[in-house]
This record gives structure tokens, sequence and C-alpha cells, in this order.
């Protein structure tokens, strides 16, 4: 086995310590996998197989006893032995720089950091601009397997955040949600759907299911970049929140006037086409910036990407876009927070049974209820006017109104009655219980843009109107709702409600 210069493994009581032992471990199997693999691309015959592994944390407690702490994570959940593995430390340096120091204070044991057991597969040890493979023959293609370690679909199962993996006896138990394989598969699920690098997401997401959410982003983005900082009236609090680029399909970054352009600046070129899920970024220093992504319309898309964007571990995911509005009572343009959700859009069935509950998060409810209150200028009352609170549905039928009235048992209408359904779309359910599977904090803020039920379905004249009316105000109703969750502070975001009680130490 042809294998890097072997690291020993160590403990740590100093978390900056640890975190830059794991770095060199990993440096170490990246530069052995890149050197091993250019020789294979240039023709070198291997002699050995050739392979790299993981850095591993390890943490061993006898004791149930923990520092007082009123974060929902940053301990284990008992006596044991736990383990993780670690990637891209250059992207999640800081993140585990966090989750080291919290296990430290909460446990006053030794962190053991050494060389771990799952390998790396070469895919993932690629730079973001390399393309190596497309110049192999198929023949070299299939001798590369036989090479360098492939990815292995067994070792990126979401049992542990499914809450179905048991350890066999003797082995550790979890100390994260997400395997480091599982972590990189994710990362390149993102370049190809969304068309930008991991390095632009930032820790609080917007999702859209309409691009015309996305062009104001963009127009706002442009605004705001056009200002130097300390200017720009982006926010409803008129102020500019630190933002320094705006970053575009393709890895085009604008720069914020007056700062300096960086070196990945020149690296970037809009694509031919748009990406299945385009995101677009407005990046803050500390990564507290927003990322939007157009989702489009329908619950696999929703699915796919929270799926991947989950193990960025951000802050918070929201839903901002068009809703079927169900009561009479509502006109086109009313605002809907949803405090429930009925799910019938049957994609995580398997991994979220219909029977656990998705409870609202206090914290982004009130965000998005003031938020809305603070754009639009009214309250108390007079908010009730143009916002209600309700159980939303989801379907993966987008033509669920056409289907026969006559068997009244069965009919969608009957259900969201019973349910107390205000509004009906296709990713609002789905995007809160991927959030609830994977204790990301969820909310949804919908707008009402017509009401089938109660024949009132937009036409031309109609929509056009309808969104220019309504849709820079949604938007900006969502950033200031990332602006009040940011203020707050992390420690507060992150619900207990989302932690199970026998659950992983990292965030």
């Amino acid at each position: 086995m042809d294998l890097p210069v072997t690291l020993p493994r160590r403990e740590f009581s100093d978390p900056d310590a640890a975190l830059e032992h794991a770095r060199a471990i990993y440096d170490a199997g990246i530069r052995h996998l890149r050197q091993r693999m250019a020789e294979f691309v240039g023709g070198a015959s291997m002699g050995l197989r050739v392979r790299a592994c993981y850095p591993q944390l390890r943490v061993q407690t006898d004791t149930v006893a923990r520092a007082d702490s009123r974060l929902a994570y940053g301990f284990v959940a008992g006596p044991g032995r736990y383990e993780t593995s670690l990637t891209r430390l250059d992207l999640f340096g800081d993140y585990y720089r966090e989750q080291f120091r919290l296990l430290l204070r909460n446990h006053a044991v030794a962190l053991e950091v050494g060389p771990g057991t799952h390998p790396i597969p070469v895919h993932f040890s690629f730079a973001e601009n390399d393309h190596v493979e497309g110049t192999l023959s198929a023949e070299r293609r299939l001798l590369m397997r036989d090479l360098f370690d492939l990815p292995d679909l067994a070792a990126m199962d979401d049992g542990i955040a499914n809450g179905t993996h048991e350890p066999a006896p003797g082995e550790p138990k979890p100390l994260s949600l997400f395997t480091a394989p599982r972590v990189d598969y994710s990362l390149h699920r993102l370049r190809h759907y969304t068309g930008t690098a991991p390095e632009h997401f930032q820790n609080f997401v917007l999702f859209t299911n309409y691009q015309f959410y996305i062009d104001e982003f963009i127009k706002l983005g442009a605004e705001l970049m056009s200002e130097p900082p300390g200017q720009g009236g982006l926010f409803e609090s008129g102020a500019d929140e630190g933002y320094t680029a705006f970053v575009q399909p393709g890895n085009v970054v604008s720069r914020r006037k007056g700062l300096p352009l960086e070196p990945a600046d020149f690296l970037g070129a809009a694509p031919p086409r748009l990406p299945q899920m385009p995101a677009y970024h407005l990046v803050r220093k500390d990564g507290a910036g927003i990322t939007m992504v157009n989702i489009g319309v329908g619950p696999s898309n929703a699915k796919t990407i929270t799926d991947h964007i989950a193990v960025l571990r951000p802050h918070a995911w929201m839903m901002l876009g068009h809703c079927a509005g169900l009561r009479n009572t509502q006109q086109l343009g009313d605002y809907v927070l949803a405090h429930g959700y009925v799910r019938e859009d049957h994609v995580l069935d398997e991994e979220l049974p219909l029977w656990v509950p998705i409870p609202p998060l206090a914290e982004i409810q009130v965000a998005l209820e003031q938020a809305v209150a603070d754009v639009t200028q009214l309250s108390g009352y007079a908010l009730k006017s143009v916002l209600r609170t309700g159980t939303v549905a989801t379907t993966d039928n987008r033509n669920w109104e056409l289907l026969p009235f006559h068997d009244s048992a069965t009919t969608p209408e009957r259900r969201f009655s019973q349910s107390r359904a205000v509004a009906l779309d296709m990713e609002s359910a789905t995007i809160a219980a991927n959030g609830f599977r994977f204790r990301v904090p969820y909310g949804t803020l919908l707008c009402v843009s017509d009401k089938p039920l109660h024949g009132e379905i937009k036409l031309p004249g109609m929509a056009n109107h309808f969104y220019r009316e309504r849709v820079n105000q949604h938007l900006r109703i969502g950033l200031r709702a990332v602006e009040l969750l940011r203020a707050q502070g992390m420690d507060a975001l992150h619900s207990r409600k989302l932690r199970s009680f026998a659950e992983v130490a990292f965030q």
C-alpha cells in the first residue's frame, strides 16, 4: 500500500493545537493523492494501491457529568468512546475549532487526533479547478479503480442523522451527523447543482421557488456592492451588515466598492447556461452572510439541495416563495407564516416518518413576524390584515385541484380543511422537515399568488402587477429576518427542539 508520511495520534487539551494536527494529517494525505494522481494521468505505472485516510477525532469519557451549558450541542450523550472523521480543514476550520472548544469545556478530557480508517476517495482530493479524469482514456479510467479509492456509498448514508444508526458492540459512537466522505460528496454535489463553490455559501440560506426573487436579489446585491463599506441602505436598519462581495454562478465575484480584489476573484466565469438550482451569495468575512438558491418548483429539488447544504451546518434556512391561498378571506399578496406543515410531498417518508412532528421554532417565527412588521410598517391588528399564521400543506401533485371531486372522503380539499391549512405549495414542508432531520433551524414565509379553490387564478396582467408589488417587499422581509436572527446570536438560535436525547456533540 502506497501511503503518505504517517503522523502519530496525539492527545490535545488546546483546540487550536488539535485543529492544526488534523490539518497536517489531511494536507499530507491530499498532497499524496494529488501527486500520485498526476503521475498516473501522466502515464506512470503504479506498483501499489494508493491510499490516504481522513484525520479522525476521538473523545472518551467515563462519566455523564459535564459543565453546565445552555447550548443544545457541544457535549456527548453519556460515557463511552466517540469518534468522527474530519475533512476540508480549510473550509471547516472555524467550525471544528468551536466544536473542539466546547468538548474540552464540557468534559475536560483529551481530544485524540490522528489518522483514521476512512480512505479519502481520490475524486475528493482534486482542487476546485482540477479536471484530470477527463484526460484519461477509458482503459486508464478502469485501471484507476484498482489503484485509488473511489467514493463508497456505504460510508455516506444518513443513518446518524435519521436516528437509525446503531454502533455494533465495541464500535465507537458518532460525534457528528456526517462522516467526512458524506461531507465531501455533498460539497461536490453543491458545485454541480448550484454552480458555485462551497466556500461561498453563507450561514443563512434563503430558498425560493421563483426566479423573480433571484432577479431582485441580484439587483439589491449589485446596489450594495456599488457603495463603499459602511454605506448602503439594503436593510431596513440602514446598515450594510459588513458585506464584502456578491457571488453569482460560475464563482463570478463582485467585490465591494473600495475593497481590494482577491486572487480567486479572477478565476470565475459565467456559465453558458444556469445550473439546475443556481445559488447567489451575499458574503461576509465571518460567513454570516446570506445565500439565496432558486430551487424551482417541486419537493424533489427541495430535498436534494437541503440534503447537501446541511453538511455546511448553516445557522438557519428559510423558504420565501409563492403559494396558493386556501381561505376565502385571503387576498393576493398576503403573507403566510407557517407554524405547522401537512407533509404530502412524499420525498422524505423513508427518512423521516410522517408521525414525526415538525414544530415551529420560536426564534425563527418571531424574527419573521417582526421582519414583516418592520418592512410593511404595520403593527398590531393592522399587521393581521397582511399576515396570517397557520398550517402550510406541501404536495407533490402540481395539479391537485384537477383531481375528481366526487369522492369527498379522500380529496385533497377534505384533508387540507381538516388540517386547518391556510396555504399550499410544493416545497415548504420538505425544507422544514429536512431542517428538523438535520438539526438546521428552519422557517417559512410565503406570499399568496393565487386562490384556485375560490376561482382566483393569476391572469397575465394580474401576475405582472403582483410581482412588481410584492417580490421586492417579500425579499426585503427575508433579509430583515436574517438581520434580526444574526443580532440575537447563534447560541440562542440552535434550538433544543431539534436535538434528540442521544444526540451527537457537533452542532
